[in-house]
């Protein structure tokens, strides 16, 4: 068993009792890589920090939608120092999020082209966030033709994903894809290509079945693979193989 988190918050407050640990432990548990994700200029620094730290972990730099409004003035100088340190593979997390609308929509939008254009300057792929805001972010993406990168935590329809696909960006899902009731993202995991699907925990969010309701963690992206094999009709190790082969691909690893 191989697994690869394409996309985990280990920095965030509640690994913070037994961050080192977990970390020490994940190669054990079947874990050959994560891409921890920044979401501001402190914990995209921060990511970058636990990359050179732990041999399997590489980073991903950028702001996220949530904090764009308090990003610094200075945010794209310093996402780019950041971005270009050893082992940070990717600008990220980065996207649009009309849910909460933590940040003005004209900022987030503003934040987003700013970082898609760093993303294109330095040749990296990018990690977006898109919640409800999914007219606006294709509309940003038809502008930035060429990019790649992934729609991480996937929620949209299959439709969707598959314009995505076609611009040439994968599609990642989290444990939601075990949940009673995900059709719709079923739905999408039927719809996108094997050489386009990625798996990730987002963790410590959105536990899978049977961990639901619990602290998510990198070794839970298991179920999730499973999950998606069970979908796609490949076996188990085929798809971590599959989602290794994509992770790799996708960030030059």
């Amino acid at each position: 068993m191989r697994l690869f988190d394409t996309h985990a918050h280990l920095l965030d407050r509640r690994f913070d009792g037994d961050r080192q640990a977990l970390i020490e432990a994940l190669p054990g548990l079947g874990v050959v890589g994560v891409i921890e994700c920044g979401t501001s200029v402190d914990s995209s620094r921060k990511a970058a920090a636990l990359a050179a730290r732990a041999g399997y972990i590489y980073a991903a730099a950028g702001i996220h939608p949530h904090d764009a409004a308090e990003a610094p003035g200075d945010y794209i100088q310093q996402i780019e120092a950041i971005a270009s340190r050893q082992k940070v593979v990717a600008i990220g997390e980065i996207g649009l999020d009309y849910h909460y609308d933590f940040s003005p929509r004209d900022v987030q939008k503003k934040v987003l082209e700013d970082q898609l254009a760093l993303a294109e300057k330095l040749k990296l792929p990018v990690a977006l966030h898109m919640r409800e805001a999914t007219q606006d972010m294709l509309a940003i993406l038809q502008e930035h033709k060429g990019l790649r990168g992934v729609l991480h935590c996937f929620s949209g329809s299959a439709e969707t994903a598959l314009q995505c696909v076609d611009m040439g960006f994968c599609i990642s899902f989290t444990g939601t894809v075990t949940f009673d009731g995900a059709r719709k993202t079923i739905e999408a995991v039927q719809a996108v290509p094997l050489q386009s699907i990625m798996a990730e925990t987002d963790c410590p969010y959105l536990a899978p079945e049977p961990k639901r309701g619990e602290r998510n963690d990198p070794a839970n992206v298991r179920y999730v693979l499973e999950k998606l094999a069970l979908i796609k009709g490949v076996s188990f190790d085929e798809m971590c193989g599959i989602n290794i082969q994509n992770a790799k691909g996708l960030y030059a690893i």
